[in-house]
């Protein structure tokens, strides 16, 4: 039996120096001594050699201990432990010992080597196990170069890593193994090392083998150069780990958190639709497209389960080529049955086609498409659905052609982490789209869409926002018609802003046309109004208690004649307006103050303007003038100089004023009205003062008839002396005082009778019997539109007729009252 110290060889160029050994035959007769044994034990070979070795080597007291490692090696054929062995001095020490039991050709012997003192060859142990780990059993790889950079040995771990045998490294270099340029960093880094003596930690490179160069990997390298205590160079030894996975993760998630910073900026679907699409180019995809579903980009919300045709939101590509196999943005796509994206919608998951060929049925469907994008590398595809609050919004395509490994699981799973915040995003933005919409449809419904040519003013107008996404404010003007040809110009601001605001204007402006409709002067108008603004906040505080409180608003109501060129106006809380004479002159005449519509308590007061045909009526809100880095002086200044001038149209007068005030957008909403006034020339009036006198129908209808020939009228002159005759009556039995006729031709043919009385006469259905009562019945009859206005002396019944050369037809049993009743009617 043979005990020493472990050796694999005198090949192996780790093998440890020579033990201390001794050969014990089959009887226990020491038959060979080291010189080793003797140095370290102190016996002489004459002293040991043809002994038992129980009785020189041991002491009694541990035959037992030495009988059974021996029965052991016996049985195992091997055996390492500490056995107590006595030196030539009779001192007891424990060795450290490796035995084989080895059977001898003559079949007479069994070795036994006995190894060093039990620490030394604990220590020689400890660091053959530690060998044995690193080449054996560590993950990380290991490789010895000489110093030609030529391999001596590697671990396993970098024969699996190479997918090459350890033995078929010997004597080869790196780049039979790695494609270039990587093993020119590797060897340029080795050759580094060993000529400088400086290790190389930790470093990552990128790097593929030949045996799978499809598969990139990122290793983390270390190298130090190997040399003895005198200095002598014996190579380079290298550890290599492969941290590809954690490499990745990283990416992955920078990839991830990049795309969430990027990705829902705005809350526009279209806007950040091309976020998703440009965060995933180039690191996850070399092309991307991102489809929504129709209602998505409208702003509704798709029906679960149902699939309609999807609109092409964003396409990205590293390619510019692949642009040309790709739908373009706008496009609205019916993909076909089976397809990826098809299945991506119904099964609410990520589909994944890691290898793509011609053969595939939904590629089928369009062969040169198919081929063109094959033609240009296109190998991988993913389909991963665009889901939020269980809806799927649309589908995000991802192709892969210039990276040549395909798409795996751990891709989808970061392509769906993504998808997933994107379409939280795109969903947000189609909730915003949908409330825009709503809030915008209620704002236009509110304000006028447009404002009709009048013959009394020429009209322009601005309305801006504070908020230009949402577009709602609380701001509006108008310009109403009313009789007489006269207009009403109007604007007004409410306090706040949003919807609340919106809602709020729009009862305003519903009141404010009613109130015009009953030709009630601007102060009466606004002391209406002030009656309103005062329920609604009540009715507020009664029964809303989470709207916002209506503290008030402000309005400014003006009416001007046509005809006399005269404009009134009154205001509430409301900045005055401009006048821009015909000469280009600005001034801001002094009207009357009236409190803020809601306060009550206060009067209001109208204000008359004579204003020459031409000039420029500028109504506004103080949202224009008025800013957080302007005070309102400064904010006039820049109005008057911005409206001063003559030679432009109204149009370019309201962009010069935007431009002036509003550079950067308004932070109060703002609303702008400008009018040029126009007059009525006298071919196109007729005034009449009338007496009270039984024949004053008679002389009105005479005169009715002269003016009507002399304009080319005789068509009409039936309808108008009826309808003359009838106001001239009326104001005859209940006026006291004269009467003024006024015929008025413009697109229509007005009758106006004004007197003292303002006792306001009553449509009513006459009765058979009745001898009178079928005046104003007549008029409905005969007039397109027909009313009472008043004035401050009195009151204007007026009518209204279309030029027309054709006479109404009445109903039989008028017509025949009519007859009966001419002579009455002509006396």
């Amino acid at each position: 039996m043979e005990a020493s110290l472990f050796s694999e060889g005198p090949e192996d160029p780790f093998a440890v120096g020579p033990a201390a050994s001794a050969v014990i035959d089959v009887h226990g007769t020491v038959v060979g001594w080291s010189e080793r044994a003797e140095e370290l034990l102190g016996h002489a070979p004459a002293d040991v050699l043809g002994r038992p070795a129980y009785d020189v080597l041991t002491d009694p007291a541990d035959r037992d201990t030495v009988m059974a490692a021996v029965a052991q090696c016996t049985r195992d054929r091997k055996w390492f432990g500490v056995v107590p062995v006595r030196t030539s001095d009779g001192r007891r020490v424990e060795m450290g010992c490796r035995a084989r039991a080895v059977l001898r050709p003559d079949a007479t012997h069994e070795w036994f080597l006995v190894g060093s003192p039990a620490e030394e060859v604990l220590q020689w142990e400890t660091e053959r196990s530690l060998l044995y780990g690193l080449f054996r059993k560590c993950p990380i790889g290991l490789a010895v170069f000489a110093p030609d950079l030529s391999i001596l040995r590697v671990n396993r771990a970098i024969a699996k890593f190479s997918e090459v045998s350890a033995a078929e490294h010997r004597g080869r270099r790196v780049g039979d193994f790695l494609l270039r340029p990587d093993a020119d960093a590797v060897d340029a880094q080795l050759r580094e090392v060993l000529d400088s003596g400086r290790s190389s930690l930790f470093a990552e490179q990128l790097c593929r083998t030949n045996s799978d160069p499809a598969r990139e990997m990122l290793v983390s390298v270390s190298a130090f150069r190997m040399q003895d205590p005198a200095g002598r160079v014996f190579g380079v030894a290298q550890t290599v780990e492969d941290v590809t996975e954690r490499y990745r993760a990283r990416q992955r998630l920078a990839l991830l958190n990049e795309a969430s910073g990027r990705i829902g900026t705005t809350l526009d679907v279209a806007r950040t639709a091309r976020e998703l699409a440009e965060a995933v180019v180039p690191e996850l995809a070399d092309c991307v497209s991102v489809d929504l579903l129709e209602p998505v980009v409208r702003g509704d919300e798709p029906v679960r389960g149902a699939y309609g045709p999807a609109r092409r939101m964003a396409v990205h590509c590293v390619q510019p080529e692949m642009l040309q196999v790709m739908a373009p943005v706008g496009d609205v796509i019916s993909f076909p049955p089976r397809s990826p994206h098809l299945q991506c919608v119904f099964e609410q998951r990520p589909v994944l086609e890691p290898r793509l060929h011609d053969g595939l049925p939904w590629l089928a469907a369009r062969p040169e498409l198919a081929a063109r994008a094959l033609g240009l590398g296109v190998h991988s595809l993913m389909v991963v659905p665009l889901a939020a609050r269980g809806i799927v919004l649309g589908t995000l395509g991802l192709w892969r052609s210039r990276r040549p490994a395909p798409y795996e699981e751990d891709d989808v799973t970061l392509a769906e982490e993504i998808a997933s915040r994107a379409a939280l995003c795109i969903d947000n933005a189609r909730r915003y789209t949908q409330q825009q919409q709503a809030a915008l449809t209620l704002q236009h419904s509110l304000l006028p869409h447009d404002v009709p040519g009048h013959p009394a003013a020429e009209i322009a107008h601005r309305y801006r926002p504070a908020d230009p996404a949402s577009g709602v404010g609380g701001d509006w003007f108008d310009a109403i018609p009313l009789s007489g040809l006269r207009i009403a110009l109007v604007v007004g601001d409410v306090v706040g802003h949003g919807t609340h605001a919106a809602v709020t204007m729009g009862r305003l402006r519903t009141a404010v046309h009613t109130l015009a409709n009953l030709d009630l002067t601007p102060d009466e108008v606004l002391a209406h109004l002030d009656d309103l603004v005062d329920r609604l906040a009540a009715e507020r505080e009664t029964t809303d208690a989470h709207s916002p409180q209506l503290v008030g608003a402000t309005c400014l109501y003006a009416v001007y004649d046509p005809v006399s060129r005269i404009c009134t106006l009154a205001r509430a809380g409301h900045l005055p307006p401009a006048v821009v004479t015909p000469g280009g002159e600005v001034s801001v005449p002094d009207i009357a103050a009236g409190p803020p519509l809601g306060l009550g308590g206060l009067p209001y007061e109208a204000s008359e303007l004579e204003l020459e045909e031409g000039s420029v009526l500028a109504l506004f809100t103080d949202g224009l003038v008025e800013a957080r880095r302007r005070d309102l002086d400064d904010g006039m200044a820049r109005l008057r100089g911005a409206l001063a001038g003559t030679g432009r149209t109204l149009e370019d007068t309201c962009t010069a004023v935007e431009e002036a005030l509003l550079p950067e957008g308004p932070t109060d909403d703002v609303a702008l009205l400008l009018a040029r006034t126009r007059a009525l020339t006298e071919e196109k009036v007729a005034t009449w003062e009338l007496s009270a006198h039984s024949t004053a129908a008679a002389r009105a209808r005479a005169l009715a008839a002269r003016r009507l020939a002399e304009w080319g009228l005789e068509e009409m002159s039936f309808t108008t002396e009826l309808i003359v005759s009838e106001l001239v009556t009326n104001a005859y039995r209940y006026a006291d005082g004269p009467m003024t006729l006024r015929l008025i031709r413009d697109r229509d043919l007005i009758c106006e009778v004004s007197d003292t009385s303002s006792t306001s006469p009553r449509m009513r259905r006459a009765r058979s019997t009745d001898e009178g009562g079928r005046g104003l019945f007549l008029i409905a009859q005969l007039a397109q539109r027909w009313g009472t206005r008043y004035v401050r002396d009195g009151k204007t019944i007026w009518a209204e007729q279309p030029l027309t050369l054709s006479t109404p037809a009445l109903p039989p049993d008028l017509a025949e009252t009519l007859f009966d009743g001419t002579e009455q009617l002509q006396g």
